[in-house]
């Protein structure tokens, strides 16, 4: 059996901002995540916003960080916060 991943993130390199795409698996968790990662000092905004892209979920949530903040080493922590999330909502089962 294929288990689903339940979430995918990607550094997007736009001159003007630098962002952090999430896609998540259950769409319907994106109020939730977008809650769940607030509690980052370095994030400047957090918002859920369609996709566009061919073969992609229908809606990511799109980090914007704050000045200077370094996105290899927030995307790894945002992904590490992910995966404990959703470890902890498995075992909640």
């Amino acid at each position: 059996m294929i288990m689903e991943v339940p979430f995918r993130s990607e550094i997007r390199n736009s001159p003007s901002t630098p962002t952090i795409k999430i896609y998540l698996s259950d769409e319907s968790l994106d109020a939730k995540i977008k809650t769940h990662l607030e509690h980052f000092e370095e994030i400047e905004s957090i918002e859920i916003t369609e996709s566009v892209e061919r073969n992609r979920a229908n809606e990511n949530i799109t980090v914007f960080l704050k000045d200077n903040v370094d996105i290899n080493k927030m995307k790894a922590s945002i992904d590490s916060s992910l995966w404990w999330y959703f470890e902890e909502d498995l075992v909640d089962e």
